[in-house]
């Protein structure tokens, strides 16, 4: 079964908008975790706009399924991962203004700077996971930094099931089969959803984790937040 991580940046989103700390992100990551969810995930950016750093430590002692902390690994973000010691770090290249994430790493240009802070984080008892394109080249790529995952940026293939296009599957059922032969664990994010995460999940051979976020807490809306975990899991079985 493939593991859900819930992404709560927009928990501290609806709490950044109003000044308090309503909804509490601690809270919300207990409740999901007693909902059923099997890890929780969030994504500091430099400018703190919805998970704040100080998020981050309080809610490592309530985290006791997988932690997962996304981002580009400036130092601030290292420094941070290394006195948390999360289950999972996933290096994403972000700019520094980017509404969210709208690409993955460059695995060829960037190896040598990625094997380093792999290196880092692998010394420290870290699992790593590199944020890639669906593209054969990329996952070679990331097989010679040392990464032992990779979290495939599912935006293209989310598009293009909506719109009736489930052709979108298959550059990522390449990359998943080269993955599993180079044995790389494979998990997958952005864009997923109720409506196209079950096709997704059938497709892809290996799928260990997906993190979810946007669409969760959407969705939780109008559904409710347990009802929609739950709806989840049940997808992914």
């Amino acid at each position: 079964m493939t593991k859900l991580s819930v992404n709560i940046n927009k928990i501290a989103t609806l709490r950044n908008s109003r000044g308090g700390d309503a909804p509490n992100v601690v809270q919300f990551a207990k409740d999901a975790q007693r909902f059923g969810a099997e890890g929780i995930t969030v994504h500091p950016r430099p400018d703190e706009r919805h998970i704040r750093y100080q998020d981050v430590y309080d809610l490592k002692p309530v985290v006791t399924t997988e932690f997962n902390i996304e981002g580009n690994p400036i130092p601030k973000f290292i420094d941070m991962v290394l006195k948390v010691k999360p289950t999972q770090v996933t290096l994403v290249p972000d700019a520094e203004d980017a509404i969210t994430s709208n690409a993955g790493w460059d695995t060829i240009k960037h190896k040598d700077f990625l094997i380093d802070i792999i290196k880092e984080f692998k010394n420290n008892d870290i699992r790593t996971s590199i944020f890639v394109d669906p593209d054969l080249h990329q996952i070679e790529g990331a097989k010679e930094t040392g990464t032992e995952r990779i979290e495939l940026y599912t935006e293209s293939y989310a598009h293009q099931f909506s719109l009736g296009n489930k052709e979108g599957i298959k550059p990522y059922m390449e990359c998943a089969g080269l993955a599993n032969t180079l044995g790389l664990g494979i998990n997958a994010g952005h864009d997923l959803s109720l409506n196209n995460i079950k096709y997704f999940k059938e497709n892809i051979t290996g799928l260990l984790e997906v993190s979810i976020g946007h669409a969760l807490i959407s969705e939780s809306l109008y559904l409710g937040a347990k009802n929609v975990i739950k709806m989840y899991l049940d997808k992914l079985k």
